[in-house]
């Protein structure tokens, strides 16, 4: 017998057996299901986390009143939420996932205050999450605290402590636990006729004037500006271009809360930028807070013209700037909240992504 026959013998024999390939069919099965089925690991893992943080007292992990899906057809998903006088509208859009959140304290009792948030998680909805219902918690604590003990706060001073306080909870768990999610922030405060913005990472705050000007309230945090590329050089860092510019070839926003790894070193800070702005001297109609999934596709001046046109909808615009930025061909989440400073009527129906 010659060596080829010998050799295509044994391949026949071994090689193609019906066992044989019954069993790699099995592997190939098993792998999948046990590496590849990321929900399955999602879920779990903040099943741990959820355990872990209600144990320490810091995390409360119910979900919202009345919160559901408006429709479950794939990439459309979309919820929505109006209180007092703002609206939000929000898309899961051509994500895989919905890692947007945002929250609505309309005039928190003896306070006469109101707070408003936006938040664009990456890289895992878990940051995102914890800072929303976190984040707005203590601050109405304080607020609260302050109101009934009849003292002074300082606003900026109270949401730079809150925000690098979270930010510390947050590393604290996501370390233990490997997970690598971050979030953006723009959270905006009204009390006593005095708006205050703070800002973390590339999600965008912009106010209209009573002439119908977009004036920034907030201002987006890149790793190619100059201070932000400074700094991230001066801990040891660098930023590269893929697609766009990203601190040490990974994160696209040089300031974020999370994002564990890349804080050891400082590459990534949490501090917010806080800017206060007048609202009798500006007279605004109204403000938009938005994660980047409509900044990429709409300018500044351009959501202001949209939402001036339409603030007389039910959502103040929202939901028609968050569908429009859809069919712009955004392919990100977007989420998109319209405070409207003509509308001083209370108002409330809650409909907030699954938590």
């Amino acid at each position: 017998m010659t060596l080829t026959a010998a050799v295509s013998r044994y391949i026949r024999k071994y090689l193609f057996s019906q066992e044989l390939v019954l069993t790699c069919i099995f592997l190939i099965i098993l792998y999948q299901s046990v590496f590849h089925v990321k929900p399955i690991w999602r879920y779990l893992r903040r099943t741990k986390l959820n355990i872990q943080l209600r144990w320490q007292g810091q995390y409360n992990s119910s979900k919202v009143q009345d919160s559901n899906l408006l429709n479950s057809s794939g990439e459309n998903d979309a919820w929505e939420t109006k209180k007092g006088n703002a609206a939000v509208y929000a898309i899961q859009g051509r994500r895989p996932h919905m890692e947007d959140r945002f929250n609505i304290v309309y005039d928190l009792e003896h306070t006469k205050s109101s707070i408003y948030g936006i938040f664009d998680g990456h890289g895992g909805e878990f940051a995102a999450d914890f800072v929303e219902k976190t984040l707005i918690k203590k601050m109405m604590i304080r607020l609260l605290k302050s109101s009934l003990d009849h003292s002074q706060v300082n606003i900026s001073q109270m949401i730079m402590q809150e925000m690098l306080d979270v930010d510390d909870q947050l590393l604290k768990v996501t370390r233990s636990n490997m997970d690598i999610s971050g979030t953006t922030a723009v959270l905006a405060l009204v009390q006593d006729g005095t708006l205050t913005v703070a800002n973390v990472g590339d999600s965008r705050g912009v106010l209209c004037d009573k002439a119908g000007q977009a004036v920034p309230v907030s201002f987006d945090h890149k790793p190619h500006l100059v201070q932000e590329r400074q700094r991230i050089r001066n801990a040891g860092g660098f930023i590269s271009f893929n697609g766009v510019w990203r601190v040490a070839g990974i994160l696209a926003m040089s300031r974020a809360l999370g994002d564990y790894p890349l804080k050891d070193k400082n590459l990534v800070i949490a501090n917010p930028d806080i800017l206060t702005f007048n609202i009798s001297d500006l007279q605004p109609p109204f403000m938009i807070l938005a994660t980047d999934g409509l900044w990429d596709v709409f300018s500044n001046q351009e959501a202001v013209d949209y939402i001036s046109e339409r603030l007389h909808e039910p959502h103040y615009g929202a939901k028609s700037l968050v569908l429009q930025a859809y069919y712009r061909g955004s392919l990100d989440n977007i989420s998109v909240l319209v405070v409207n400073f003509k509308d001083k009527k209370s108002a409330s129906f809650d409909k907030q992504p699954n938590r």
